[in-house]
């Protein structure tokens, strides 16, 4: 990784956040290989979930690793955790260093092409403390990413989430803001999320 181009970065202006987007993270021949290997290497899953009394499958598949064996709970599943293994921490290490801090858990997304999504949500589940950080780097196919006030509904914020970029979510932006990764009629090529987190 390239260190002056992946501190480059910009804050989002928005009330009750501390959002901060870093376009390159990641240098774009490592995000290029870090995609090829996730993509192939993982354990995907895809779990059901229930909205309005009824079960669907997750329109996205997800895998789950950490370093303390600790389980993540959030739309009814739980997930137990892959150990790490030593591509996830090398970026785990330099994450570590910038967000000052020492991420627990990676969870994984795969949005195979524009049907997959993440509905609106936050990332405001117990076990991830009262102020949550959340560091997500993008690999693959760019996408939407929208913000919405929880109680203010006229804020609202889009971003295109690049190729080897990070989005770090801090202090009490989940408990004022809800995210999605809305679907997509456009052709979309494969894309995956590594939502890194601190589980208690």
């Amino acid at each position: 990784m390239k260190t002056e181009d992946r501190l480059q970065f910009f804050e989002l202006d928005l009330p009750d956040s501390d959002i901060v987007y870093y376009p390159a993270f990641v240098e774009r021949r490592q995000a290029d290989e870090y995609f090829r290997y996730f993509l192939n290497n993982c354990s995907w899953q895809q779990d059901d979930i229930r909205v309005f009394g009824k079960t669907y499958p997750q329109p996205r598949l997800t895998a789950l690793f950490g370093n303390n064996g600790k389980s993540y709970s959030y739309s009814n599943i739980v997930m137990k955790p892959h150990p790490f293994d030593q591509k996830l921490l090398e970026i785990k290490v330099d994450l570590d260093k910038m967000a000052q801090l020492n991420f627990t858990t990676c969870l994984m997304n795969l949005y195979r092409d524009g049907s997959d999504s993440n509905g609106w949500h936050a990332d405001d589940e117990k076990e991830l403390g009262i102020n949550p950080v959340i560091a997500s780097v993008s690999l693959g196919q760019e996408r939407i990413f929208h913000l919405r006030h929880k109680k203010r509904k006229e804020l609202k914020k889009s971003i295109l989430l690049e190729h080897g970029s990070l989005l770090l979510m801090r202090g009490v932006t989940q408990h004022f803001w809800v995210h999605q990764i809305p679907k997509s009629k456009k052709p979309m090529n494969p894309r995956i999320n590594l939502t890194f987190r601190i589980i208690k």
